[in-house]
């Protein structure tokens, strides 16, 4: 991905995703439903899919086991971003905790019921979902994803 920002975490630290500077890009014509939005993205980590559970590591310290246990199919963590706007989108498998913002996600396959999106919100998200986001308040997520 163009524009992409990777933070490496190192143990024993903190990353306040809330405030990461994102270098932002236009989102692609072809994508635009309303006005003009652009979208940020940063990778804090990534976890080998050939990583055994017991060998996976963020920095210099074993991950908890939860995500440990989740190494060996690898699963990359990050923050996103989009400004005020309306884009369409195909999914990918992820799930997002939303730190930020005012949005709705409409679901055009399958056809599902749209959600509301603040602050708070935690989302599951197949992969090849066709979704419209509308963005009202610029909306920040970090999220955990194959």
């Amino acid at each position: 991905m163009s524009g992409e920002t990777t933070v490496r975490l190192a143990a024993a630290t903190t990353t306040d995703a809330s405030s990461l500077p994102l270098p932002h890009e236009p989102v692609a014509p072809d994508q635009v439903v309303a006005g003009s939005p652009t979208t940020g993205h940063a990778v804090l980590d990534e976890i080998a899919g050939d990583a055994s559970a017991g060998d996976a590591s963020v920095g210099d310290a074993s991950v908890g086991e939860a995500i440990a246990g989740e190494a060996a199919s690898g699963r990359t963590v990050g923050v996103w971003e989009m400004s005020v706007g309306a884009m369409r989108d195909v999914e990918a498998d992820e799930i997002f905790v939303v730190l930020a913002g005012d949005a709705t996600v409409a679901f055009e396959q399958p056809a599902l019921d749209p959600i509301e999106l603040r602050p708070g919100s935690v989302v599951r998200l197949t992969a090849g979902m066709q979704t419209t986001w509308t963005v009202r308040e610029t909306l920040r997520k970090i999220y955990i994803a194959p």
